[in-house]
C-alpha cells in the first residue's frame, strides 16, 4: 500500500520574523487559538501540537493553547472540533486515519469529516516504528523484525500489539502485517498512544507500531529495541532500522505506509479567517527551528500549498484507507 503526503514544495519566501499576521475583522474576535487533540497528553500527536502552538503564538500575535480530549479512537476530540463555533478560535490537530478513516470506523458519528470540518493544511508527516521491550526481545530472540514474525507465526495468539486505538494507523498497520504475513498477532487498543506505550514499557504487552516521536525517547534510553518501519525504506532518524522493501520474503514489500497531521478548523470558518490561518501555519511550520526540532523525532514538517490541496489528498486517500478499515474488521457497531 503506497500512502505519501502531497504539498512538499518549500515556501518562496517568508514574511518578516516575528510580526504578527493582520487579522480580518470579526463582530467578536477570540481572544487566543486553541488546538484540540484528540488524543492523552504524551503522545505523539500531542507533542506536535505543543511544538507547534510555541510557534503559531508569535506569529498571530495571540496566545495559543492545546486542549485534550480524548476517546474513541479519535472521535470525541474530532467532534469536539467539528461543534466548535467557526470564529477562528478553534483548530484540531487530526490525524490521517480521522479524515480517512473514521466514517468506515463509526458508521454513527455524529459528524462527517468530509463535511463539518475546514481543512487547513498539514503540519507533518511520518512512517510508523515496530518497537518491542528491550528485554522481552532478549527473552525471545527477537534480534530483527523478521525473527519477531518466525516466531509470532510459530506461537499464533502469544504475541499482543497495544495501539492508540481501534482503527487508528498503529491498528491498521498491524492488521496489514497480519494479512500479509500469516502472524495472527493480537491487537489491545488503548486510549491514546500514552497508555498503551506505558504497558509496552512495563511488558503487559509484547510490542507496538506507533508514529516515532513518542518512541523514540525510550529506544534512545536503551528499553525499547527497534524492528522495522512502516514505510519502504529507511528513515534519517533512524537509518540502520529497515524499511518494508527488505522484508520481501515475509510478503511485505508492497506496504509503504506513511502517515500525515493536519489542521482543521469548524465547517463554515470565513475564507478570510481560513486564509490568515493557512499562513500563519506555513510561517510557523517551515522555520529552521520547527524543522529541526520534528526531525529528530522521526517526523518531516510538510505544509500544503493551498487548502484545496488539503482537501484534494483527503479525498485520494480516503477510500485506501477505508478499505484497510474493512480488512482489519474495526467497524464498530
Amino acid at each position: 500500500m503506497t500512502d505519501r503526503p502531497i504539498g512538499r514544495r518549500p515556501l518562496a519566501a517568508l514574511a518578516a520574523a516575528g510580526l504578527p499576521l493582520a487579522r480580518p475583522a470579526l463582530a467578536q474576535r477570540p481572544a487566543g487559538l486553541t488546538i484540540i487533540v484528540a488524543f492523552p497528553p504524551g503522545g505523539a500527536l500531542d507533542l506536535l501540537a505543543r511544538l507547534l502552538a510555541e510557534r503559531l503564538a508569535p506569529v498571530l500575535g495571540q496566545p495559543v493553547s492545546v486542549e485534550n480530549r480524548a476517546g474513541n479512537g479519535g472521535a470525541l476530540g474530532a467532534e469536539a472540533v467539528a461543534r466548535a463555533a467557526p470564529d477562528g478560535g478553534t483548530v484540531g490537530l487530526l490525524g490521517l486515519t480521522t479524515w480517512t478513516a473514521m466514517p468506515a470506523i463509526f458508521p454513527r458519528l455524529p459528524f462527517d469529516p468530509a463535511r463539518d470540518f475546514t481543512p487547513l493544511s498539514l503540519v507533518s508527516a511520518g512512517a510508523l516504528l515496530c518497537v518491542v521491550p528491550a528485554e522481552t526481545a532478549a527473552a525471545r530472540g527477537w534480534g530483527d523484525f523478521r525473527a519477531l514474525i518466525t516466531w509470532a507465526r510459530a506461537n499464533p495468539g502469544k504475541v499482543t500489539m497495544g495501539s492508540s486505538g481501534k482503527g487508528t494507523a498503529s491498528h491498521l498497520c498491524l492488521s496489514a502485517v497480519n494479512q500479509a504475513t500469516g502472524a495472527a498477532i493480537g491487537h489491545l487498543p488503548y486510549r491514546g498512544g500514552g497508555p498503551a506505550i506505558q504497558d509496552l514499557l512495563a511488558g503487559h504487552v509484547d510490542m507496538m507500531f506507533d508514529v516515532m516521536p513518542a518512541l523514540l525517547p525510550h529506544v534512545r534510553e536503551g528499553r525499547l529495541t527497534p524492528l522495522a518501519v512502516s514505510s519502504a525504506r529507511s528513515l534519517p532518524a533512524l537509518p540502520e532500522v529497515p524499511g518494508m522493501a527488505g522484508f520481501a520474503d515475509l510478503g511485505l514489500d508492497r506496504l509503504d505506509l506513511v502517515t500525515w497531521n493536519a489542521l482543521a478548523a469548524p465547517a463554515g470558518l470565513p475564507a478570510p479567517v481560513a486564509d490568515r490561518l493557512l499562513q500563519a501555519i506555513r510561517l510557523a511550520a517551515t522555520t529552521p527551528d520547527f524543522r529541526a526540532r520534528l526531525r529528530p523525532l522521526g517526523y518531516e514538517a510538510v505544509v500544503s500549498e493551498s487548502r484545496g490541496e488539503l482537501a484534494q489528498l483527503i479525498d485520494q486517500q480516503r477510500p485506501v484507507w477505508q478499505r484497510l478499515v474493512t480488512l482489519a474488521g474495526a467497524v464498530q457497531p
